[in-house]
C-alpha cells in the first residue's frame, strides 16, 4: 500500500469509526455490532503502527495515551459553570414561573426546556476548530481542574466535531456518569478481584475523572450528556436551548433523550411526575428534573442571581442516599427459622418514605461491610426497592462503636441458633416450636404429601395462629368443633369436615411423619430412606451424624441437620405432645438393626460397574455388614471395589497403593461371617 493509498484508506477508517460512534452514542441506534466496530479499529491501529506518520491527536487510537500526569492544572472557565437553584415542591417551581414572567413583563405561558438531572459529575468539554483541546471539571464555578487525559478516554465524547459550520471555539457543558448497569458490573468485577467497590455511580464518576493514568479512567464504563454550552465563538447560533441541543447532536455530542421542550409550567410538573414514575427504569441515575428557559434571548432578560442563572432550576426527586447512624443491630425470626441481622437506626427520610429499619441479611455481610452499632451509614432506597445499608463513614465511626454478634439462643423461643456448614444463614432450631415459625411449620405439616389434613389451609391456620389457638402442630389434635366454627367463613358442617380430617390424620405411616416435622433439607425421598433404614423414630432421635451418614442418599450436612433437630429439647417436647394427642404410626426393626459387625472399622470405596450387583446395593450390603462407604480414596481407605470402566478413584488407589478389589472379592468380602 502505497502512502497515498494508507492515508486514504486511514481517514476513511476514521470517518467510518465516528460514524458508528455517533449512531451508537447520539442517535442510540447503532448499525453494527460491537465485533465489527473493534474490527475497523484493528484495521486503523495496524495502519497507523505500519506509518505513524499519519498519526494524529484525534484519531480514535489515540483515546488513550500518555504517562500518568502529577497534580492536575487548573483551568479558569471563561464563561462560570455556574450552580442551579433547587426546588423541592410544587409550589416553588410556580415562584420559579412567577419570577419569570414578571422579568418578562408578561402574563402567558413561557417555553421552558425540561431535562433530567443525572446524578453524575460536571464536565466541560473544549473544542478549537472542531478538534478536542481541553477537558476540565466544574471546581468551584470559576476555576475546575485540567482533565483533558480522561476526558478523551470516555468514548461518548467526540474527539473531533462532526460536519463543517461549527463555531471555530465551542466549549460544551455536560455531565459524565456510569450507567446503572455498566457500575453493578465493575463492582462485581472489583469485588471478585478483591479490589475496593464504589458506593454509588456518581461516586464512581467522579473517583474515574480524578485517575491521574488515563488508562486506569479508559477501564470505567463512563458515559457522557451534554445539556449546553459555555464560550463560543460568534456567528450565527439558534435562538433557543431546545434548537442548540439539537445543534449538539448533529455536530456529534450525545444529548439526553428525555429532553424536550414544554409550553408552560404546566408541562413543567407533568414531566416531573413522568420522569419520577420512571426514575427506576433509567439506564442511568437522576435525582431530578431541570426547567430552563428556551429562549436564549429571553435568558438575558431575566439574568443572574449571585451564583446561578434566574432562568433555570432543579425540581429535585426524593433522595435516594442519605446519612443516619446504627442505633443497635439485633436479629428477627423469619417464617423458616432464618435468624436475620437488622440494623435499627435514627429514623431518616430517604427514597420518599421515613427508613427505621434496614435488614443486614446475614452474619457474613455485616461482616462484609463492617457495619457496627453506633456507625454513621449511608442509606439507600430506590423507589420501591427495600432500604439498604450501603456503606459506612469510617471517618465518623465514634470510639465505642460495638461489633455485632449473633445470638447462641433465638430471641422468640429460646432454642439454639446454628449456622449449618456451607451456609449463610444462620436459623433457629425449634421449627416445631418457635412462634416466629409456627405458621410455616403448621401448613408444611398439614400438607397433602405431609400428614394430609384436608381443608386445613393457609388462612385458617394464619387465623388458629392468630388467635392463639393452635401454638405447635400437636395443638391440632386438640381443636373442637366449637373453637373451629368460630373461625371467619367456618360453617359447622366446614367445621366438623375439617375435625375429622384431622382426626384421619392421627394414623400415619413413619416416612409421613419425619417429613412433617419440617427438617431442613429432608423431603419425602429423605424421609422414607430414613424410616426403612432405622425403623423407629427413636432409632433416628438417639442415631449420631455417622450413623445418619450412612443411611442411602444422607450425606454429612444432612445428617447434621437430622442430629441437630433431635438433639433440641423443644422439638422433643412437641413430638411427645403429639404421641400424647393420639398421633401414631407403624415402626419396624429397619435395616440398620439387622446390620452386622463383621466389617466394622473398614472403610471402602466403590467405582466402576460392578458384575453381580448395583453400587447401591453393593454398599447397603457393605454398611450392614458394619463397613463404612464413602466417596473419595484416601491413605485411610481399606479398599476400592473397582468395577467395568472405573475412573480416577482407580488410578487415586493405584498411586496411594490401597488394595483394589474386584466383584470376586467382593463376594468373597460380604461371605465373610
Amino acid at each position: 500500500m502505497t502512502p497515498t493509498d494508507a492515508a486514504q484508506r486511514v481517514a476513511a477508517l476514521r470517518d467510518e469509526l465516528a460514524e458508528h460512534a455517533y449512531r451508537y452514542y447520539v442517535l442510540d441506534a447503532p448499525t453494527v455490532p460491537d465485533a465489527e466496530y473493534d474490527r475497523l479499529m484493528r484495521a486503523l491501529e495496524d495502519l497507523e503502527a505500519e506509518h505513524p506518520e499519519l498519526v494524529t491527536p484525534e484519531s480514535p487510537t489515540q483515546r488513550v495515551g500518555g504517562e500518568p500526569v502529577g497534580d492536575f492544572g487548573t483551568v479558569r472557565h471563561a464563561v462560570p459553570m455556574l450552580s442551579l437553584l433547587n426546588a423541592f415542591a410544587v409550589d416553588d417551581v410556580h415562584d420559579f414561573d412567577r419570577r419569570i414572567r414578571e422579568r418578562l413583563d408578561t402574563e402567558d405561558p413561557v417555553a421552558y426546556s425540561v431535562e433530567p438531572k443525572l446524578d453524575g459529575v460536571a464536565m466541560s468539554v473544549r473544542y478549537e476548530h472542531g478538534v478536542l483541546v481541553q477537558g476540565a471539571t466544574r471546581g468551584d464555578g470559576v476555576t475546575g481542574e485540567d482533565i483533558t487525559h480522561n476526558a478523551r478516554t470516555i468514548d461518548a465524547v467526540p474527539l473531533r466535531l462532526r460536519g463543517e459550520d461549527w463555531p471555530e471555539l465551542l466549549e460544551v457543558r455536560g455531565e459524565v456518569y456510569m450507567p446503572v448497569a455498566d457500575f453493578r458490573a465493575f463492582n462485581e468485577q472489583a469485588e471478585a478481584r478483591g479490589e475496593k467497590t464504589f458506593v454509588n455511580p456518581r461516586n464512581a464518576a467522579a473517583g474515574s475523572l480524578r485517575q491521574k493514568d488515563p488508562r486506569l479512567t479508559a477501564q470505567r464504563p463512563l458515559a457522557f450528556f451534554a445539556y449546553g454550552v459555555g464560550e463560543i465563538t460568534t456567528g450565527a447560533l439558534p435562538e433557543t436551548h431546545g434548537a442548540m441541543l439539537q445543534r449538539l447532536r448533529d455536530w456529534g455530542l450525545p444529548v439526553s433523550p428525555e429532553a424536550r421542550i414544554v409550553a408552560s409550567v404546566d408541562g413543567c410538573l407533568e414531566a416531573h411526575d413522568d420522569l419520577l414514575a420512571r426514575r427506576d427504569g433509567l439506564p442511568y441515575e437522576i435525582d431530578g428534573i431541570v426547567y430552563k428557559l428556551d429562549d436564549l434571548r429571553q435568558r438575558e432578560d431575566v439574568g443572574f442571581v449571585s451564583k446561578a442563572p434566574r432562568w433555570a432550576i432543579a425540581h429535585k426527586f426524593p433522595a435516594q442516599e442519605e446519612l443516619t447512624r446504627v442505633v443497635d443491630i439485633d436479629v428477627q425470626v423469619g417464617r423458616t427459622g432464618a435468624v436475620t441481622p437488622v440494623a435499627r437506626l435514627e429514623p431518616v427520610f430517604v427514597g420518599g418514605v421515613t427508613v427505621t429499619n434496614v435488614t443486614l441479611h446475614n452474619e457474613d455481610e455485616v461482616r462484609r461491610k463492617d457495619v457496627r452499632i453506633g456507625d454513621t451509614v449511608i442509606v439507600r432506597r430506590a423507589g420501591d426497592v427495600i432500604p439498604e445499608i450501603v456503606a459506612i463513614v469510617p471517618e465518623r465511626r465514634p470510639d465505642d462503636a460495638r461489633e455485632f454478634v449473633m445470638p447462641e439462643r433465638c430471641p422468640v423461643c429460646g432454642s439454639r441458633v446454628v449456622r449449618p456448614e456451607g451456609e449463610a444463614v444462620a436459623r433457629c432450631t425449634g421449627g416445631l416450636y418457635c412462634p416466629a415459625q409456627h405458621v410455616a411449620a403448621l401448613q408444611h405439616f398439614a400438607a397433602r404429601r405431609a400428614m394430609d389434613i384436608d381443608g386445613l389451609g393457609e388462612k385458617i391456620i394464619e387465623q388458629l395462629a392468630d388467635r392463639g389457638f393452635v401454638k405447635t402442630v400437636a395443638d391440632i389434635y386438640r381443636l373442637d368443633l366449637e373453637t373451629v366454627s368460630g373461625l371467619d367463613r367456618m360453617a359447622e358442617k366446614s367445621a366438623q369436615n375439617l375435625l375429622d380430617a384431622i382426626d384421619r390424620s392421627r394414623r400415619t405411616t413413619l416416612a409421613r411423619l419425619l417429613f412433617a416435622l419440617g427438617i431442613r433439607d429432608v423431603g419425602e425421598a429423605t424421609a422414607a430412606t430414613l424410616a426403612d433404614h432405622f425403623g423407629s423414630l427413636q432409632a433416628i432421635a438417639d442415631a449420631d451424624v455417622e450413623a445418619l451418614e450412612d443411611t442411602p442418599d444422607v450425606g454429612p450436612i444432612v445428617a447434621g441437620k437430622i442430629h441437630a433437630f433431635f438433639r433440641e429439647p423443644h422439638n422433643l417436647e412437641v413430638i411427645a405432645d403429639l404421641q400424647a394427642a393420639g398421633v401414631a404410626w407403624e415402626e419396624g426393626e429397619g435395616a440398620a438393626a439387622a446390620r452386622s459387625d463383621v466389617l466394622a472399622g473398614q472403610t471402602y470405596v466403590l467405582t466402576g460397574t460392578l458384575a453381580a450387583m448395583t453400587r447401591d446395593e453393593a454398599k447397603q450390603a457393605l454398611m450392614a455388614r458394619g463397613a463404612k462407604v464413602t466417596g473419595s480414596v484416601s491413605k485411610k481407605t481399606t479398599g476400592v471395589i473397582a468395577g467395568e470402566k472405573a475412573g480416577s478413584k482407580l488410578a487415586k488407589a493405584e498411586a496411594l497403593g490401597v488394595p483394589v478389589l474386584g466383584d470376586d472379592e467382593l463376594q468373597a468380602l460380604l461371605a465373610t461371617e
